[in-house]
This record gives structure tokens, C-alpha cells and sequence, in this order.
């Protein structure tokens, strides 16, 4: 294939080009509506191709023409039998995924640091889950992968499992070895689903983790926006191989997504796959040079530690995505959330992510030496201004609570009559929402699961740093719905039928 073509993106300048009459929507008609200041930032290119599903543009919903050509040459760029442009984030793909192979009762493997995404998919879908414990971190207090072994177990314990759904990498950029992975869970002719959010150029470089579509996985969703070079809220879902159904795929991202797709995503998409596909691994070369560069700095700086190859040696890591820097405050007694407001506050620089113990920061193809430096000045100063000195005692991270037990599935939880209860008072009472740390989006709680007391500890501890949790109806997280007393005792006692949980 001709990767130096883009058929969507052409296709809309020549569209613009024409300068067709139109008396359709969008109704800012070419910019002319839309407010003055707000025209004159974007500029009236971008304007000119927000556009429309017309016939000359052809149609996400059942593609034919140019956005069809444009997904054919993204599946050859990924490596995949078919590639689905998803205009709804990766968010989008990952229900598409679960919801293409799950109906109402199945159930399906999943890691319990799984995105909110997954879970609310497992919600809709009326999914039974069965829960896998990644490995923990002590040290850096992040989990990483599930172990081959405990998919193993799962799969033996549940045999009739309709998929296993892996995250690969981790949002901290940590990958499990998943072409051995793969091949346990397709001996057992299981279909393999990856949340590959986070993973979009693993593929382009061989220094990267395996991507999902190389270890032969039948499904991952990939953000491209992240990290590939597209606009926010574009991604893709890749497919490959005969153990899903692409017509069946495609019904159901059709019906996830709006039927006002937004051109400008679409023709980002085409766009960047055009980038990746000529330059990607010149570009991810630059960048994991530029990176590790980076983090051998960062490691020379009193107070912190970022890892690099040494993290293989921790169980759930068998490679790394050498562009995440997850940087530690080791000897420094602030959190990560307190280190991310004083980079904002003094030196104007984001991060990608805070936690108790760390921040994230992403060097990507858009970075140049330049900003690193910026960024290791600040880093310098930070260590400057707050560590302790040489004889302070390395922090002990706060430790991801160990998961509590579910009564019910999440939709059940999800739909049974509930009532708000003071956070210190749920205690043993199950939850019928979600409470996540976002980013990255795990939740800490999620509908049918038990509330322990250690949970509570670990939700306050976060909040009281001011670290943003979310998902609950309360915004102050003083009060948590719970099922209410007698809902709560009919449901635990009750025979288990097709939608309860299993042991």
C-alpha cells in the first residue's frame, strides 16, 4: 500500500477547495457563524473541513469510499486485518471490543486495575467478570500486569470465559510478556482483547514492548491521540484473526458512536497514520533516545528515582515503554499531586499524571532537547526546595488496597435500589458506583464490590492530598451510595442465578 497517501484528509481539501454552496450542517457554515475570536484562533482551514457525513466524504456508520480506504491502509500500518476509526476515544473502542463478544451473563477475565471504561462496558453489556490481581509495587506503590500464571488459574476456574481482556502497557508504561500471553489464552481458543491505550507506537519500534497486533491478539484499542500524533479523542480499533466476528464489530461501534462524526478527528487519524507508517520508526527512535537520556538524568538528581530496565526484574514486568517517566519522590516529603501544583505554579510546566508517590511525564514524538531540559531545571529545583538529605529514610509508599469481595455483578449493583451513606459509615455495606483517581481512570471502588475499611483509608488519604477523586454523585466524596439494608441482605442470600457473581 502507498502510504504516502491519505485519503479522508485529501479528500476534505479538495472538498474545501470546491467551495460547494452548502445548506446543510454544521450550521457555523465554513466559520462564517461561528464567533469572531474563536474563528480567528482555529483559522478558517479548519474550519472549511468541519464537516459532514455527505456522500463525497463517505460515512463512518458504514464506510465505502475514502474513510474505508483510509481505514485499510491504518490496518497495514498496525499490522491488523481491519482497523475501525473510533471518534469516541479509545473509550469508544474498548466498549465496542467487550460488547462484540459478551452478552448478557458471560463472562469475561479482567484485571482489576482496569479502566472505567471496561467497567462500564461490563455494566451495558451485562457481563460477568472475573477478576485477575495485577502485581503490585511495593516499592513505587503502582501495579503493574497480571501474571501468566493467574490467567491460567482464571481460565481454569472458569473454562467457559467468553474472552480475557489485558492491559498492555500500563498507563505507567510497564508491558507483561504478552505473545506468551497470547498464545496460553488462544491454546484454550479464548479471544484475546488488549487495552492498548497507552501503546500506540509500540508497533513502529522494535525497542518498544511487543504491540498487540505482533503477539497476534484478536482486538486492541489504541489511542492514537495520545501518542501517535492525532487529535484528541481519536483512536482505533484494531482486529485481526477468525475468533470475533468484524460485521458483528462494526454494528456495535456504529451504534456507540454518534452519527455527527467529527471530520476533523477522522482526518487527524488519516493523517497520522500516514506519519507513523513513513517515519515512525525514525520518529520513535529520536524519541526513546531523547527519553532515556532523560531518565539517566532524572536518576542523577538527589531524591528521586525514575526506573528503567531494571523494573523487568519485578513480577507483571517483562518490558517497558522507555518514553513514560514515571519519577518518584523518593526522599522528598511532598506527595506527587503536591509536586505536579508546584511545577505548575512555578516553572508553568504539566505533567501527565500524580499520584501519593510519583508523577508521569511523557516525552513523545513532539518533544525536542529543549523541553527535557526545561523539565530536568524544574525536576533540579524541586529536589533543591524539599528534599530531606542523605541520611532521610526513603518514603514507604501507600499501597493500592488489596481488592474486596463483590456480591453482585456491576449491573445488578449498578440498577438494585440504593441509598447515600456517609463515607466513614459504608463500611461492609456494597457500593453501587464508581469511585476512580482519574487520571488514570482505575477505580479504587466500583458497583457491587464490597467497602472495606482499608478502601475508605486509601480514598480519604487521596482526597486529603487533593488528588482528583471522582465518580461518585457526591462531588466531596463525603457520602457514597451503597445498596440500601434490606436490598443488600436479599441479594447476597439469594440462589445464584445466571447474573451473579461467581466465587
Amino acid at each position: 500500500m502507498d502510504h504516502h497517501q491519505t485519503p479522508l484528509f485529501t479528500a476534505l481539501q479538495q472538498h474545501a477547495a470546491r467551495d460547494p454552496l452548502q445548506f446543510h450542517i454544521p450550521g457555523h457554515k465554513k466559520g462564517k457563524g461561528t464567533d469572531p475570536e474563536f474563528r480567528a484562533f482555529l483559522g478558517d482551514n479548519t474550519l472549511s473541513i468541519d464537516l459532514i457525513n455527505i456522500v463525497p466524504l463517505d460515512d463512518l456508520h458504514q464506510p465505502a469510499g475514502v474513510i474505508r480506504e483510509a481505514e485499510q491502509l491504518a490496518a497495514d500500518a498496525f499490522g491488523a486485518d481491519y482497523t475501525l476509526f473510533s471518534v469516541q476515544g479509545t473509550t469508544g473502542a474498548i466498549m465496542t471490543m467487550l460488547m462484540s463478544v459478551c452478552s448478557p451473563g458471560d463472562k469475561i477475565i479482567l484485571p482489576r486495575n482496569a479502566h472505567k471504561s471496561i467497567l462500564s462496558a461490563v455494566i451495558f453489556a451485562g457481563a460477568i467478570p472475573v477478576w485477575v490481581e495485577p502485581e503490585k509495587d511495593e516499592r513505587l506503590g503502582i501495579e503493574h500486569g497480571v501474571a501468566l500464571a493467574s490467567i491460567r488459574q482464571a481460565i481454569e476456574r472458569k473454562p467457559d470465559v467468553k474472552a480475557v481482556l489485558l492491559i498492555n502497557p500500563t498507563y505507567y508504561g510497564t508491558s507483561i510478556d504478552l505473545l506468551q500471553m497470547v498464545e496460553l489464552i488462544h491454546s484454550y481458543d479464548i479471544p484475546v482483547l488488549v487495552d492498548e491505550a497507552h501503546g500506540t507506537l509500540l508497533h513502529f519500534h522494535d525497542q518498544f514492548p511487543m504491540s498487540a497486533m505482533q503477539a497476534g491478539a484478536d482486538m486492541a484499542a489504541t489511542s492514537v491521540h495520545k501518542l501517535g500524533g492525532s487529535l484528541t479523542q481519536s483512536s482505533v480499533l484494531n482486529v485481526k484473526g477468525n475468533r470475533v466476528n468484524i460485521k458483528r464489530i462494526r454494528t456495535f461501534m456504529s451504534m456507540l458512536t454518534t452519527t455527527s462524526t467529527s471530520y476533523l478527528l477522522l482526518a487527524s487519524l488519516d493523517a497520522a497514520r500516514r506519519q507513523l507508517a513513513l517515519y515512525g520508526q525514525s520518529l520513535a527512535e529520536q524519541t526513546i533516545r531523547l527519553a532515556q537520556d532523560t531518565r539517566r538524568q532524572i536518576n542523577e538528581i538527589p531524591g528521586l528515582y525514575c526506573y528503567g530496565d531494571e523494573i523487568c526484574e519485578k513480577e507483571g514486568v517483562f518490558h517497558y515503554d522507555p518514553t513514560k517517566l514515571c519519577i518518584h519522590l523518593e526522599q522528598l516529603p511532598i506527595s506527587g499531586f503536591a509536586a505536579e501544583q508546584w511545577l505548575r505554579e512555578t516553572n508553568n510546566i504539566e505533567v501527565e499524571l500524580s499520584d501519593l508517590s510519583n508523577i508521569l511525564c511523557l516525552i513523545t514524538i513532539g518533544d525536542t532537547e529543549r523541553e527535557v531540559e526545561r523539565l530536568l531545571q524544574a525536576l533540579r529545583r524541586l529536589s533543591e526546595t524539599f528534599r530531606l538529605g542523605e541520611k532521610a529514610v526513603p518514603r514507604v509508599p501507600v499501597a493500592v488496597p488489596t481488592a474486596s469481595r463483590f456480591l453482585l455483578s456491576p449491573r445488578e449493583a449498578f440498577y438494585t435500589r440504593s441509598e447515600s451513606l456517609d463515607l466513614d459509615q459504608s463500611c461492609e455495606r456494597v457500593c453501587t458506583e464508581f469511585i476512580y483517581v482519574y487520571p488514570p481512570g482505575i477505580p479504587v471502588l466500583m458497583p457491587g464490590q464490597m467497602i472495606t475499611r482499608e478502601i475508605i483509608d486509601y480514598i480519604k488519604r487521596h482526597v486529603e492530598a487533593g488528588l482528583p477523586v471522582k465518580g461518585s454523585e457526591d462531588s466531596t466524596l463525603q457520602k457514597i451510595k451503597v445498596i440500601v439494608d434490606g436490598a443488600q441482605q436479599h441479594e447476597a442470600t439469594r440462589p445464584k442465578g445466571r447474573y451473579v457473581i461467581p466465587d
